[in-house]
């Protein structure tokens, strides 16, 4: 299969995806929060754009995704939908909207794809949500899979720390990602997880992986969008790169106007009617 250039509208979907993984062609995800930089991402070429419960960390400012809310994360989908032409929308699901029971979900899930137009939802945890996995995908939902550091239950792990390190853990990674394939997931993420452990489990599976901070042997590369255009510069995992300092160059420009304006630089002529 060959490359998808970013000038191509086609629109990419879960069966691609899988193509993807089966032609061994490594493809792209980023988060997105609103209509602006959706349209900027989906213009890039970028394959995938979730908007993750991040937005409740990044943009709302909270201290983890426990507090997001399904209207939260709705009001942030439709806005992300309105720039995404190509990509593959994913709408994650938040904390209690999925864990209660199967028809939970499928009512929250079903929300969520309608008043969104999302093409999938994306739910945390392994063998425990196989059953509802299987439900939502019975029902026509596409669902994304989230193995490894799991944000939502971060008090539980103890923080955010590596995943899968002992034999153990790591044995219970393959059968989660197992079930979650079993069931019917189209592809899952793995986050915060050793590299040769993400490969072992990228090889196991027919459905691709998404890795963050889970080494280069995974099917796909995601990063939550301000972490790689640096606006969340006070975020310094070793997992992330930078691809631009937006935060710096940000400041320049506000200090710049607020320097012009004080010193009645602007709005000069060309800038008045």
């Amino acid at each position: 299969m060959p490359v998808i250039p970013p000038a191509d509208k086609k629109t990419v979907t879960t069966l691609d995806l899988i193509a993807f993984k089966q032609a061994k062609q490594t493809f792209v995800a980023t988060t997105a929060y609103d209509a602006l930089f959706a349209r900027l991402v989906d213009e890039a070429g970028i394959d995938v754009v979730l908007v993750g419960d991040s937005v409740n960390q990044v943009v709302a400012g909270e201290p983890s995704t426990l507090s997001a809310t399904v209207d939260q994360m709705i009001y942030h989908g439709k806005a992300v939908r309105r720039g995404v032409q190509r990509a593959l929308l994913v709408i994650d699901m938040p904390f209690l909207s999925y864990q209660v029971t199967p028809e939970d979900a499928l009512r929250n899930c079903g929300r969520v794809m309608k008043e969104t137009g999302a093409q999938a939802v994306k739910l945390e945890g392994g063998q425990p949500m196989a059953a509802t996995v299987r439900r939502l995908v019975d029902a026509g939902i596409p669902v994304m899979g989230h193995v490894g550091l799991t944000p939502q239950s971060v008090h539980a792990l103890g923080g955010y720390k590596v995943q899968g390190r002992s034999d153990e853990s790591a044995a219970r990674m393959e059968k989660d990602v197992l079930a979650l394939q079993d069931a019917g997931c189209f592809a899952v993420v793995l986050e915060l997880v050793p590299a040769a452990l993400s490969g072992k489990v990228s090889r196991l599976l027919e459905i691709p992986t998404i890795g963050i901070g889970a080494g280069p042997e995974c099917d796909a590369q995601v990063l939550v969008l301000p972490d790689l255009l640096g606006l969340n510069d006070r975020f310094t995992p070793k997992f992330l790169k930078r691809y631009a300092d937006l935060a710096g160059e940000s400041r320049k420009a506000l200090a710049a106007f607020a320097q012009d304006v004080r010193a009645g630089k602007y709005p000069g002529a060309e800038h008045s009617f």
